[in-house]
């Protein structure tokens, strides 16, 4: 029988756990997603920005003798391109030589500053492409950019006016990056949001009112399967009780009337004692009958009677000359049906040990707490292979099983050629 049902094996339970899992698996998963995405639609945006920049005012605007560092053509660069360079997001501006000089900067303590290109750098001077990356603010050049939340420059190429090859550099705030994250990100959270507690909503309802009907189809079998119980219990009880009261009288009263007879006086020996072997044969078909009526259904099958009823079921092992022990113990108040199924399965059990086990010796133990009721029946027999049920040294242990499973209970078989059989049995107590 199974046990307490604990709250985490309610489905509804399960679902709303589950709704809750997947909604912060989701909620970080777009988070990490977003970032990737915004960091791409930045870099993209801030491409296309510098392309912009770099061919459409830097490039056109450029004088002849900026890239020899001639003082009065920077200035002149200064005046026409600055505010148009640096602008929105915009946070420094650098055009540099492929010896690696600064030939111009927003920032003028940079201008004549040489510093090493590196391997990115080159590439985009040579193939004309587009790269972007975030900055490193502990090189040289970058010491005057002390953007807080990091920066993020992109490289392009221009051409100087007579044709030199040039890198135009433009540095983005990363903050950029963070509010493109949050433009992207939030749409598609209030989408995902509302999914999640839109299913959360339905399936709620719907779950429990499919537990509910599960749970009710689950209670009403349980009632059919007790009042299948109790009505097998009272056919068993009605047929013990007609046998007893029927047969089982005329039977006592037949071998008692042939017993008085045979002690008649006048009658011929040989009539006596053929009266009197038919009295003895009426006897031992009667004492078999009653234990037929005993394993039918013994007399005060309770918690209180359990002990003299298992001792009636060990009676033949005695007369077999078995060694048999029968110990009950902690079972006061248990309900019935417990102990129904308790006494069942120790009369199969009890059974199969003395037709096919040929112990010499077996014991019978019951016992409980507030929780549960165990059954251990244990013989020193022949024993069986557990794994291979099929033969004869099973002791119906396919039967004993449906037995215990069909009551609710746990069962457990062990048994190994030449070692004995010990089946053990647990019983929730409700």
């Amino acid at each position: 029988m199974s046990g307490p049902r604990r709250p985490w094996a309610n489905p509804l339970v399960q679902f709303v756990v589950a709704s809750i899992l997947l909604f912060a698996i989701t909620w970080w998963a777009t988070g990490i997603f977003s970032q990737r995405a915004a960091r791409s639609e930045a870099l993209a945006d801030a491409r296309v920005t510098t392309e912009l920049l770099a061919h459409s005012v830097a490039e056109p605007a450029m004088p002849a003798r900026l890239v020899d560092g001639d003082a009065g053509a920077i200035d002149r660069f200064d005046r026409l391109v600055h505010d148009r360079l640096v602008v929105g997001d915009v946070r420094r501006i650098k055009i540099w030589r492929a010896d690696g000089t600064i030939v111009y900067s927003d920032e003028t303590q940079l201008i004549g500053r040489r510093f090493g290109l590196d391997a990115e750098q080159l590439s985009v001077l040579h193939s004309g492409d587009t790269e972007g990356s975030v900055s490193d603010l502990r090189r040289r050049e970058n010491r005057f950019e002390s953007e807080e939340g990091g920066l993020l420059e992109v490289y392009t190429r221009i051409e100087a006016p007579g044709g030199q090859p040039l890198l135009f550099e433009a540095y983005y705030s990363v903050e950029t990056v963070k509010a493109r994250a949050v433009d992207i990100l939030q749409p598609f959270r209030r989408v995902t949001v509302g999914a999640l507690l839109a299913l959360l909503l339905l399936g709620v309802p719907l779950l429990g009112v499919l537990t509910l009907r599960l749970t009710r189809a689950s209670r009403a079998r349980e009632r059919l399967l007790h009042r299948a119980v109790e009505s097998s219990e009272g056919e068993r009880r009605r047929i013990a009780r007609d046998l007893h009261d029927g047969v089982v009288q005329e039977l006592a009263g037949t071998a008692f009337a042939l017993s008085a007879t045979a002690r008649e006086p006048g009658l011929s020996p040989r009539l006596s004692s053929e009266l009197q072997d038919s009295s003895h044969a009426l006897r031992r078909s009667l004492r078999q009958l009653r234990s037929l009526l005993v394993e039918i259904h013994p007399p005060g099958l309770d918690a209180a009677g359990l002990g003299a009823a298992l001792e009636d079921l060990t009676a033949p092992a005695v007369t077999a000359g078995i060694e048999v022990s029968v110990s009950v113990s902690g079972i006061e108040g248990a309900p019935d049906h417990v102990v129904t199924l308790v006494w069942r399965v120790a009369q199969e059990a009890i059974r199969n040990a003395v037709r096919h086990a040929q112990p010499s010796h077996l014991s019978v133990e019951v016992r409980g707490d507030e929780r549960q009721v165990w059954l251990s029946v244990a013989d020193d027999g022949v024993g069986f292979d557990v794994a291979d049920p099929g033969r004869d040294g099973s002791y119906g242990l396919r039967g004993l099983q449906s037995l215990v499973e069909d009551g609710g209970g746990r069962v457990q078989v062990d048994s190994r050629p030449g070692a004995g059989t010990t089946v053990r049995v647990a019983v929730e107590r409700r």
